[in-house]
């Protein structure tokens, strides 16, 4: 349960586009006690975090990230899901990697309680 609209994927990418520029973290830049932030689209979060990379000389070269689930299976929205991150952060979808995995039924991800994302993401200076 979140403050935003909680997409954890898009949550994990916000943050390693900060980490990557040692900004902090999307709770830093998005606080849950700031009602501007109450539902917010996650998509447009990523969009604020590619506007602050951006003023700080950098652009996104790509995203890579996983996703750990046991349920509802993914697959069939892996390509619409790199499509919209690649679309936000103004790159082609083949530098957006999106995998899903599940945790093979160990733990609260495989209890069906929870999902975690993780991100990595390269940075190089803003073209001009």
């Amino acid at each position: 349960l979140g403050h935003s609209d909680a997409d954890v994927l898009l949550h994990a990418i916000c943050d390693a586009m900060l980490g990557a520029l040692a900004l902090g973290d999307i709770g830093q830049h998005f606080p849950d006690t700031d009602l501007r932030f109450k539902d917010i689209s996650s998509m447009s979060l990523l969009s604020k975090t590619n506007i602050l990379i951006q003023s700080r000389g950098f652009s996104v070269i790509n995203i890579d990230s996983t996703i750990i689930l046991q349920k509802p299976k993914i697959a069939p929205y892996v390509e619409q899901m790199k499509k919209n991150v690649a679309e936000i952060l103004g790159l082609s979808n083949d530098a957006v990697s999106i995998k899903a995995t599940t945790s093979e039924g160990l733990g609260f991800v495989g209890a069906g309680e929870g999902i975690v994302a993780y991100a990595v993401a390269l940075l190089g200076p803003k073209k001009i």
